[in-house]
């Protein structure tokens, strides 16, 4: 991985943070992104310290904001003139529907739009770089998940698992049609990095004391969880592969919903429309 660029999303905490670890101790260059500059330089040099790798460099940008988003892509742009991974790793959970600056509920602007955008700025890179790979964490909540085209914001409806459910399947259905659209030797995976205890599952405590005692009893700790978005950025064996789902670093299988090509084109120009007028 030493000629490596990889971009991380969420990076400053979690699955991302221990991704960025594992990433930056093979040698490659990582960049890492947060929203609080403080913590990001801090978590930075950690890595390098940690790593003895010096090429970990930090990049800042409120993800609900689709300027940020734009931004944060032209920042790249800036600073690096090749692209190998780029790594959908930001979600969030809101028990409360909320909206962004641009009138969008939260969780599906976080987990999706935000994704959505940022990947289809940095294409050009990621060709140029060919083979590279886009990687978007999922979850298996994604198989609880419904595309409904008239409650995408929670606009009829809003329940927190809900949102998250339907922004996951969207992570899917994202990788699905992004997969269609790569040049040769661009590839797209979406993982199920298991349950994490970390702060975004720690969020979803309002959710039940079902899931909170399921999280203590099951939950992985943040290495075991990085261990599938690694392999989905290096493994040697997903050459030539594409739109796949994976899990416990392996291929496995989406819910039906996920394989629905139809719906995937559907929510892709839906997607398309929504942050072209923003």
């Amino acid at each position: 991985m030493r000629n490596k660029v990889i971009l991380i999303t969420g990076s400053t905490d979690g699955i991302g943070r221990q991704t960025a670890v594992e990433l930056a101790a093979m040698g490659a260059t990582v960049l890492v992104h947060g929203r609080n500059p403080a913590r990001g330089k801090a978590v930075v040099e950690e890595i390098q310290k940690s790593t003895g790798n010096a090429k970990v460099d930090l990049f800042i940008a409120d993800l609900s904001s689709l300027n940020q988003v734009r931004e944060l892509a032209a920042d790249v742009h800036r600073r690096y003139d090749r692209l190998d991974v780029l790594l959908n790793n930001a979600g969030i959970f809101m028990n409360e529907r909320k909206h962004t600056e641009d009138g969008f509920e939260v969780t599906y602007a976080v987990n999706h739009l935000a994704p959505f955008l940022l990947t289809n700025l940095l294409l050009d890179l990621l060709k140029e770089s060919a083979p590279s790979r886009v990687i978007t964490v999922s979850s298996v909540a994604h198989s609880r998940g419904r595309i409904d085209f008239e409650n995408l914001q929670a606009e009829k409806s809003f329940g927190g698992y809900y949102a998250y459910a339907l922004s996951k399947l969207a992570n899917v259905l994202f990788t699905r049609s992004l997969a269609t659209r790569l040049a040769p030797g661009q590839s797209a995976h979406a993982i199920h990095p298991g349950v994490i205890g970390t702060n975004l599952a720690r969020s979803m405590g309002a959710v039940g004391k079902v899931f909170v005692i399921l999280l203590k009893l099951f939950s992985k700790s943040a290495a075991q969880g990085a261990a599938t978005s690694v392999f989905a950025a290096t493994a040697p064996e997903l050459a030539g592969r594409s739109g796949t789902y994976l899990a416990d670093c392996a291929v496995a299988r989406s819910s039906p919903e996920g394989q629905d090509a139809e719906l995937a084109e559907r929510l892709w120009a839906a997607s398309e429309q929504i942050v072209a007028a923003a």
